[in-house]
């Protein structure tokens, strides 16, 4: 059995695309997850699975919600090593003292047409960011809601992706400790 992270984009946000996670668990218990269990309401589910094509895995679950609640979130799936690693990768160590200024976006793909130049330009003075193979850090010392590069990196990027903050990052982290 594969360890996993499940990432729902867009769900619960607004009075959209509600996803209540008991019923979500609930319904991967049914196609055979073990040890599922989510991480407050914005779509995190760490579960047991076997080791199987992150791709169709994805798209099994993605499918599993719009035939059960009408909708079809896009699921980026990882492996716990991948998670760990991508968070032992943060090249802002600083963000640890204020946890909510870091924010990785997780990539669906890598992003190899991004476009660097529109990042540099919207950032802010204090904005730092890195983009890596599977994740883009954006660390944003004055706030995420204030950042008109937060708000445009998918664009930039070219590709899918779903962020988190610092402080969620470290608890299903400690969780995934815990689930192995």
């Amino acid at each position: 059995m594969q360890t996993w992270v499940a990432l729902f984009r867009g769900i619960n946000v607004g009075g959209n695309n509600i996803l209540p996670m008991k019923a979500l668990l609930d319904l991967m218990t049914q196609v055979g997850c073990e040890e599922a269990q989510s991480y407050i309401q914005s779509g995190n589910v760490l579960f047991k699975y076997k080791d199987v094509n992150k791709a169709e895995l994805a798209t099994l679950l993605s499918t599993l919600v719009e035939q059960h609640f009408g909708f079809k979130p896009k699921v980026l799936l990882l492996r716990a090593d991948e998670f760990c690693q991508l968070l032992a990768n943060n090249p802002f160590k600083q963000a640890y003292e204020q946890p909510k200024n870091l924010h990785l976006f997780f990539l669906d793909e890598p992003a190899n047409s991004a476009d660097i130049e529109k990042l540099n330009a919207l950032k802010s003075a204090t904005e730092q960011f890195d983009l890596q193979q599977d994740g883009f850090y954006l660390y944003a010392p004055d706030g995420i809601g204030r950042s008109k590069l937060a708000e445009k990196v998918e664009k930039c990027l070219g590709v899918a992706t779903t962020a988190r903050n610092l402080n969620t990052l470290v608890k299903i982290s400690e969780l995934l400790a815990k689930l192995a």
